[in-house]
C-alpha cells in the first residue's frame, strides 16, 4: 500500500496541512491543530513546518 501525504481538501480551515496530517496517520483532526498550536506558542518552528508543508505538499485531487 502507497500512502502519500497530501493537503486534505476536505478537512481545512486555512490550508489542509493539519487536515492531511491526521488523515495520513489516521488520528483526529482535532489533535493535530492543538498540536500545531502548542508548539507556535513554544516555538516558532511549528509554524514554519506548516508553511513549508503548505508550499510543497500536493492538493488531494
Amino acid at each position: 500500500m502507497d500512502k502519500k501525504f497530501v493537503l486534505s481538501s476536505s478537512d481545512k480551515k486555512i490550508a489542509g496541512v493539519c487536515g492531511g496530517i491526521a488523515e495520513y496517520f489516521g488520528i483526529d483532526t482535532l489533535l493535530v491543530r492543538i498540536a500545531f498550536v502548542v508548539f507556535a506558542v513554544i516555538g516558532s518552528l511549528s509554524f514554519w513546518v506548516y508553511l513549508l508543508l503548505w508550499l510543497l505538499a500536493p492538493k488531494s485531487k
